[in-house]
């Protein structure tokens, strides 16, 4: 009976759609009970159209679908209910991934996560803070079976893990046992598709020794080719760079060795003239391909003795270049020497420092952000661009960068305002939550407005408590 009063509704539905009476054609047994004056008919008949379909009638669920586990507890709190209004307002002005991962890590500093209700991370977000792998985890739909508390990650309880809580437990085991991560990659890493392959091998630039040689070399023979490389890029970070084949010796031709000086005579490393733009991108393919000890055994040098008498700042695109290998194939040692080297030059070279950074620990990214922000055309964002939102500043309006901005703010310079609301937030990101405070009074003395909007990320910057280290 049900579904023939079911098939007849669609007839009314039909009716009632093109604007027309649908009493006339009533499934059988209900014309009785509508009456015999039209509007009350109509209503009637749909007043008990919608009972029949609100009670008897249950939508059956699409093919495929199944209940998700509940949104995961993560190991930090979410935000007080008194900051959430404030960082909903900052997600909605935030218009690419880069900018939140750096509102991410901010939070994550503080020892603070942003609440399940106002962002959730996608499966495929891999470069956020790891406190939040269990959301990416959930995002992604794992619901197998999680390890017992307190039990770390084995090759036994490998595949228990979801795939983002994986990573995280195989970093930590790496930091506290790099040997046993080691060996629990030789074990796993063959069931992994390329690209996990490819974030996995990343995990033993942590703590990286002599004991991981056999392992990468065993990489060698790896289906991806991007696994391969970074492997190779490790190896040579150890001192066991590939030999000098063709691509390192026709890069070295692009240089030679120079004596200079009438008195205290010192060698350089000369670049021979550009003479096409074809040479000039052939230099720069080369750049990339070869590992650095390979580039300074094709000049009878060390690695060392390359960097050391290397001409800065007369090809700033051969320093880039040269800095991009470093930061992929220098031992962590070379790449301190080199830090301090950039940072004792004349000049702030901030792109090739940005591509220094994923070497740098906190402590020097803080230290070259703060002299960017002392140095005449540097700026918040800059700071920001070498910090991430992680490693907070005091004194960060107390800068040159500072003084551009109040300057800035006075001149009210309509063509200049996107950058000035670029900068009170890259601000808002990178001051410690003291530098916050006393920014925002320096702001409201210049004549802001405590409730302007491109103020929100200082604001919650001097209100959030540091619950983090």
């Amino acid at each position: 009976m049900a579904e023939a009063i079911y098939d007849a509704l669609g007839a009314a539905l039909t009716r009632w759609t093109m604007g027309g009476a649908a009493a006339p054609v009533a499934p059988p047994g209900w014309a009785a009970h509508l009456g015999n004056e039209v509007g009350e008919a109509e209503l009637r008949l749909l007043a008990l159209s919608g009972q029949f379909l609100g009670v008897l009638v249950t939508p059956a669920p699409p093919e495929g679908l199944k209940p998700l586990p509940d949104v995961p507890v993560l190991a930090m709190p979410a935000l007080p209910e008194t900051q959430r209004p404030l960082a909903r307002r900052l997600l909605r002005s935030i218009r690419d991934a880069g900018a939140r991962r750096d509102l991410l890590r901010f939070l994550a500093g503080r020892g603070w996560t942003l609440h399940p209700g106002d962002w959730m991370p996608a499966a495929s977000e891999d470069d956020i803070p790891d406190v939040y792998a269990p959301w990416r985890d959930w995002a992604e739909g794992s619901v197998v079976a999680r390890p017992a508390a307190g039990e770390g990650l084995t090759a036994e309880n490998w595949d228990d893990y979801w795939p983002a809580a994986r990573g995280v437990a195989l970093a930590a085991l790496r930091r506290r046992d790099p040997d046993a991560a080691t060996a629990l990659l030789a074990a796993k890493l063959a069931g992994e598709g390329a690209e996990v392959r490819l974030r996995l091998v990343g995990l033993l630039a942590t703590r990286l020794s002599d004991a991981d040689r056999s392992f990468l070399e065993s990489l060698a023979a790896d289906r991806a080719p991007k696994v391969k490389a970074l492997a190779a890029a490790l190896l040579a970070r150890l001192g066991y760079g590939s030999a000098v084949g063709e691509e390192a010796s026709e890069l070295a031709g692009f240089f030679e060795l120079q004596t200079k000086g009438l008195i205290r005579r010192t060698r350089v490393v000369a670049a021979r003239p550009i003479k096409t733009p074809a040479q000039r991108n052939r230099r720069h393919v080369l750049f990339e391909a070869v590992d650095l000890a390979g580039f300074a055994r094709a000049l009878d040098l060390a690695p060392e003795e390359l960097i050391a008498m290397w001409p800065w700042n007369d090809d700033r695109q051969a320093d880039q270049a040269l800095v991009g290998m470093a930061e992929r194939s220098g031992s962590d040692t070379l790449v301190a020497g080199l830090h301090d080297l950039l940072l004792a030059l004349g000049t702030v070279d901030v792109p090739a420092m940005l591509t220094l950074m994923p070497r740098l620990d906190m402590a020097q990214r803080r230290g070259f952000a703060q002299k960017m922000l002392r140095a005449n055309g540097g700026t918040f964002q800059m700071a920001l661009a070498m910090t991430g939102g992680d490693c907070p500043i005091d004194g960060a309006i107390d800068t040159t960068a500072g003084t551009a901005l109040l300057g800035a703010l006075k001149a009210e310079d309509a063509a200049k305002r996107a950058d000035v609301t670029a900068e009170l937030h890259a601000l808002g990101l990178i001051a410690s939550r003291g530098a916050a405070q006393g920014a925002l009074e320096r702001l409201a003395r210049a004549g802001l407005l405590a409730a302007d909007p491109r103020l929100d990320m200082l604001r919650l910057n001097a209100a959030l408590e540091n619950r983090g280290h």
